[in-house]
């Protein structure tokens, strides 16, 4: 039997190396070989024990590979393909899918039920390996462009897509007055996806100065350090009275709280953060429900055809989205790569992580 390395979880504090299976492709699904992939902050939850996985799992979920084998009834690919997946894996045809609501594909994977289409390193093995296999690869792969380096797309498949969907699902119109409270990479790719769906006023909050300054690159307006002011009152000051949308993009009910109370009578607040602990909507911020608020959330949207359109945004170089991949390391150095990012040291955004 074949075997190849792969990152696996093996319980609270525990992501390693281990010798494994190498996949093959059933019906439907296609194997890539990994060249670079990274490590996300809901991966960080999966080692702390904060979102359930099983045991002996492998996690990750945002490939950037070549096709190495092909199941039964895939067509349009080739052996060698340059190719990345999203890390939701619509399956095209159940309710959910056919309804438009992609990220809620209702198919899960190996007996166990994904909270929406989020499969790889949650229900199936994941992308922190030298191969994975792809379910659904008719609906999924997507053919990387010439002229993009695979560092070029590595965000695509999870951290620009859910940062653009904040400014999506958030309704964000010409006009608009948006906050981005946390300018970790999925927020400052939120910075960006407001920016293009024609916000004229992006804030940009933090309390890192470096993460405020590439948000000034990445299509803040104005930035705000919250350890040095009350940004809610300074938003307010600036939009008088409330920005038409707020975007959560770190997962803290603090974050939550001030996003809320940062949104104008009649505004939004687009939820991105993965949450581990309770939220309490406060009464005053929300009106005693009377202030026609909207709150909403998103789950990374997945597809072939979403990759396509975020690959043309990465061609058009509106924005350095390859700036955010600040470190590299082997498969090999997962450890390592896992505790540099998890502590958020030396600066870090995204880590490349190269079997």
């Amino acid at each position: 039997m074949a075997t190849m390395q792969a990152a696996v979880f093996l319980g609270k504090g525990k992501i390693s190396i281990r010798e494994v299976p190498k996949p093959e492709p059933g019906p439907g699904e296609v194997v890539i070989k990994t060249r670079v992939t990274t490590i996300c902050g809901t991966d960080i939850h999966i080692l702390k024990a904060e979102y359930p996985v099983r045991e002996g799992l492998i996690v990750g979920h945002e490939p950037v590979g070549i096709v190495e084998s092909i199941g039964p009834g895939v067509t349009g690919y080739a052996q060698g393909d340059r190719v990345i997946v999203g890390a939701i894996t619509p399956c095209g045809q159940c309710r959910a899918c056919l309804s438009g609501d992609l990220s809620q594909c209702q198919v899960g994977g190996d007996g166990y039920k994904a909270i929406g289409g989020w499969r790889f390193g949650n229900t199936i093995n994941g992308c922190q390996a030298e191969y994975v296999r792809v379910p659904s690869a008719q609906a999924n792969l997507s053919k990387i462009p010439d002229g993009l380096d695979d560092e070029d797309v590595l965000l695509c498949p999870d951290i620009m897509s859910t940062g653009f969907s904040a400014a999506e699902r958030g309704g964000v119109k010409l006009g608009d007055a948006v906050a981005v409270f946390a300018q970790g990479p999925i927020g400052l790719c939120a910075t960006a996806g407001a920016r293009l769906a024609g916000a004229s006023l992006v804030i940009g909050v933090d309390s890192v100065p470096k993460r405020l300054e590439v948000a000034k690159r990445m299509g803040a307006d104005v930035v705000l350090n919250f350890k040095e002011q009350d940004v809610v009152a300074e938003i307010k000051r600036l939009t008088g009275g409330g920005v038409d949308v707020a975007i959560e993009a770190l997962g803290s009910p603090a974050t939550f709280d001030n996003a809320l109370r940062s949104v104008r009578p009649g505004g939004t607040l687009s939820s991105l953060g993965v949450y581990s602990e309770n939220l309490r909507i406060p009464l005053d911020a929300f009106a005693a429900g009377l202030g026609d608020h909207r709150i909403v959330t998103s789950l990374c949207p997945g597809g072939k055809e979403r990759m396509r359109r975020l690959m043309s945004i990465v061609a058009a170089k509106r924005f350095p989205f390859r700036d955010l991949v600040t470190h590299s390391f082997r498969l090999a150095q997962i450890e390592e790569a896992y505790d540099l990012f998890s502590h958020q040291r030396d600066g870090v955004m995204k880590v490349a992580i190269r079997p």
